[in-house]
Formats: C-alpha cells, sequence, structure tokens
C-alpha cells in the first residue's frame, strides 16, 4: 500500500484535496514579512492578497530544507506504507534538492519501503490537472508502475498557457530585464508563456494587448485540444474574475458544452506572475 501526495504548488483547490484524500506537502511565501503555508484556497483570502501586491506589497517565496521533507514523509514509512509524490516542475525551485536529501536519508533507514516521485514539468493547475487525474487512477486501485506509465502519457498530453498583465512581476523574478518591463508596460505588451518539455517556462509569444493575447490561447487550444469532453478545462486567474467569466464564455462559444472549472490563483504562484494573470490548462493531442 502506498499514500498519494502532492504539493500546494499544484493549486489543487481544496475540497478535492480531501475528496482525493491526498497528503498535501504546502509550500512556503512571506507577504509584509510574515511566513504562511498556502492551504489550498480552504482559508486563504486570496483577494486580499493581490489587493497587498496591487499595493505595493512584494511577497517573497521560499524552498523547503530537507528537514521539512523528512516531517513529511517519514510518519507514513514509519507505519508501513510507501509513498509516491506527484511534483511541480523540478526547473521551478531549488526545495526538490532537499528533498532528494531527504528521500536519500529515509531510504537508509527504512530500506524496506519505497519513495518515488514524479515531476509533472509545469506548475499551478497545470501540475494540478496532473494530480487531479492521477489521483483518480489512485482511488480506482492503480499500482506504482501502473500510475507510472499513467502520468508520463497524462504529462505529454497537458497544455499549460498563461498570460502575465504586469511585467513587473516578471521583470523582479529575473526574467526579462527593467527596459523589457518598461517597454512592455507602456506599450501593453503581454507576453504568452508556456512550459517546456523538460519543466523551464518559456516565452512563446508576445501579444499588444490583452484581449488579443487571450484570443491567442484561444487559439491553441483550437488547435491542439483532444477528448475536450472527457477532461476538464481549467481557467485560471490572478484575481481577474470578470475577465476570465468572459474568456471562459468564448471557450464555450467555440467548444460547445465543455467541462470547465474557473480558479484563483494562490499565493506562492501569484507571488511571480501578479495580480491580472490568467491561465489556461486543458488535454491536447499526442506529439
Amino acid at each position: 500500500m502506498y499514500q498519494l501526495f502532492c504539493d500546494s504548488n499544484c493549486e489543487l483547490w481544496h475540497t478535492k484535496v480531501k475528496d482525493f484524500g491526498l497528503n498535501v506537502i504546502r509550500m512556503p511565501y512571506l507577504l509584509d514579512d510574515k511566513e504562511y503555508f498556502y492551504d489550498m484556497g480552504e482559508n486563504t483570502d486570496l483577494k486580499a492578497f493581490f489587493d497587498r501586491m496591487r499595493a505595493g506589497s512584494m511577497p517573497k517565496t521560499q524552498a523547503l530544507n530537507e528537514y521539512d521533507y523528512t516531517q513529511y514523509f517519514e510518519p507514513v514509512l514509519a507505519r508501513g506504507e510507501d509513498i509516491y509524490y506527484i511534483t511541480f516542475s523540478h526547473q521551478m525551485s531549488g526545495t526538490f534538492n532537499s528533498m532528494k536529501a531527504a528521500i536519500a536519508a529515509l531510504k537508509e533507514k527504512y530500506p524496506e519501503r519505497e519513495i518515488r516521485y514524479k515531476d509533472t514539468k509545469m506548475i499551478s493547475m497545470g501540475s494540478g490537472f496532473v494530480v487531479y487525474y492521477g489521483a483518480q487512477k489512485y482511488k480506482e486501485g492503480a499500482s506504482m508502475d501502473e500510475l507510472d506509465t499513467y502520468l508520463d502519457e497524462l504529462i505529454s498530453q497537458t497544455a499549460m498557457y498563461f498570460v502575465v498583465d504586469d511585467l513587473t512581476y516578471l521583470y523582479r523574478g529575473g526574467r526579462i530585464s527593467g527596459t523589457s518591463k518598461v517597454i512592455g508596460n507602456m506599450l501593453g505588451i503581454k507576453p504568452v508563456l508556456s512550459y517546456s518539455e523538460d519543466g523551464k517556462i518559456v516565452n512563446i509569444d508576445k501579444i499588444k494587448g490583452k484581449k488579443r493575447a487571450l484570443s491567442k490561447l484561444l487559439d491553441f487550444m483550437k488547435e491542439q485540444g483532444c477528448e475536450l469532453d472527457k477532461y476538464k478545462v481549467y481557467v485560471m486567474d490572478a484575481d481577474c474574475r470578470e475577465e476570465t467569466e468572459v474568456f471562459a464564455g468564448q471557450i464555450k462559444n467555440a467548444f460547445g458544452d465543455i467541462d470547465i472549472e474557473m480558479q484563483t490563483i494562490g499565493p506562492v504562484i501569484g507571488s511571480h506572475c501578479g495580480p491580472g494573470t490568467v491561465g489556461l490548462i486543458f488535454h491536447r493531442c499526442k506529439k
């Protein structure tokens, strides 16, 4: 028997986490010099968080250490169960060096136990999409090997695109230059971003105007979407729900009666993308 883990950077909503009985590793962030651990939206005032960012607060994210991971994993191993952890992209954080160190030490202490992890190569609900359907297989009784095979295919067929509204936050994270930030914001340039096969953020396009940028996301879904009647479509927003409701309506008009879920981006991811960011996650055809 094994326990299924995810982390709060997958952003799967707390009600679904409870339905699946998932173990959640909560990722930390600092806001106004106070430390928090994201609770998947259960008690976090997400609007207040983004309001603080708009008012000038600069939240920061932190990596967990080896001790933190040991505290999550060891109780499960000690009671004779194995662990399977579906992670966000390892390219996005140094936290996984600590995770690997903790696993190496725990394997020495519990040599009969197995600890596996699967890198989704994405973050936010791109990772959450994989966790959601992986958790379904888990509840159906899939073995670790069966889950490995299923997730490898699903990760390759999960598309995630997002549009950042204000380039200031990409600049703070060191992803663009100060000149690009100033000129881009002045001209209303909206970068369209996605993830590479190895889990790095990549710039797909730069489009003038938010509406045109969101239209580009819809075009990607028209070109790549596959079995959309069998899988959920997620529309994410960083406190810009009115805008994403219009966008979701456009998706409905294009694809008919599909299952669209709308969700607000959490504070860890929001610290890097900033208010006004919109994301789209869907199942795509095999490359």
